[in-house]
């Protein structure tokens, strides 16, 4: 990018969710070397699995996507390298085009991160200019140099970074919206009386889901219950104490009223769920080296993230 750069750059990539591994792995197979910053304590965004402890074992939880499906035809041979790999199953009781990740939905992630430099428990609150390079300001210390920075995080949180350096592309940023979903994670210590494993739109369920039942689990009896994103949105502030007797109730009510008490539970808050997409695919300021990518950008589906990272590390590789 520009007179004077070395062939081979070090990129700073914020976010180790699908849009960021992607956008990383499509840079590291072109020379370049990448390192991934994440807050989390492993790979995920919306396809993070969480373990819970409980009298009957250990339960893990697809809490946040739930499976994904294939459209374009680059995100189609990607998938075929992951089947090959035994990573992925079909799961027909959602769809008939409908896959999911095995054993969990973020061992696809895992299985990519193998190959890439990843920081986790790495919260970047800011950037920070240093003639071409850049500097991240990470809570309680600053990194090393990077030639490049790409922002691989939800749309609330790409803004204020990139207020300081590009309004015009903080611009993008602040007018995209997601929607927030709270989710609910029981544990039962025996089956849920419904003739079906995946509940959809009943009462204030968005989605509720079996999840013992998906291809490749075992474990205890488990739900994950997603609430609609009105309803999330109006008890977006409530107390997960608050939250958890709720989604029961709702969970009771579409089981005609007979639910056992969960063993083991666990709520989480998605305050940036799901994006409708601003029409962009990625953004980049090549002058600067300072990039976006998301599915916030494209679009809510799993296959939009992949497409925004991979198109955003194309186009910086045109432009080195």
């Amino acid at each position: 990018m520009g007179e004077g750069r070395q062939d081979v750059s070090h990129i700073a990539i914020v976010g180790a969710g699908l849009s960021g591994i992607s956008c990383a792995e499509t840079l590291r197979t072109h020379g370049h070397r990448v390192t991934l910053f994440d807050k989390g304590r492993g790979p995920g965004g919306r396809m993070a699995s969480r373990r819970i402890e409980t009298p009957l074992g250990i339960a893990t939880f697809d809490f946040g996507a739930q499976y994904f499906t294939v459209r374009d035809e680059r995100f189609a041979f990607e998938v075929r390298e992951w089947e090959r790999a035994g990573l992925i199953q079909p799961w027909p009781a959602a769809g008939p085009d409908a896959l999911i990740g095995v054993p969990n939905m973020n061992s696809i992630l895992k299985h990519l991160l193998a190959r890439q430099e990843v920081h986790f428990s790495a919260l970047v609150k800011g950037l920070k200019r240093e003639g071409r390079h850049w500097r991240l300001l990470c809570e309680g210390h600053e990194s090393s140099l990077f030639d490049d920075v790409v922002l691989a995080l939800p749309a609330e949180q790409t803004a204020p970074i990139l207020t300081l350096h590009d309004f015009d592309l903080a611009q993008a940023a602040l007018f995209a919206r997601s929607q927030p979903c709270w989710t609910g994670m029981f544990v039962f210590p025996e089956p849920v009386r419904h003739n079906a494993d995946i509940i959809r739109d009943q009462g204030l369920i968005g989605w509720a889901a079996r999840d013992n039942a998906k291809p490749g689990r075992s474990g205890p009896e488990r739900w994950v219950v997603q609430a609609r994103p009105q309803w999330s949105v109006a008890h977006l502030e409530d107390a997960s104490e608050i939250i958890a007797p709720h989604l029961l109730e709702a969970l009771a009510a579409a089981c005609n009223g007979s639910l056992p008490d969960p063993i083991a539970q666990s709520i989480h808050r998605w305050r940036y769920g799901l994006s409708a997409g601003t029409g962009a695919v990625c953004l980049l300021n090549a002058e600067l080296n300072l990039g976006a990518c998301g599915d916030w950008l494209l679009g809510h589906r799993l296959e939009d993230a992949w497409i925004s990272g991979r198109s955003l590390a194309k186009k910086m590789i045109a432009e080195k």
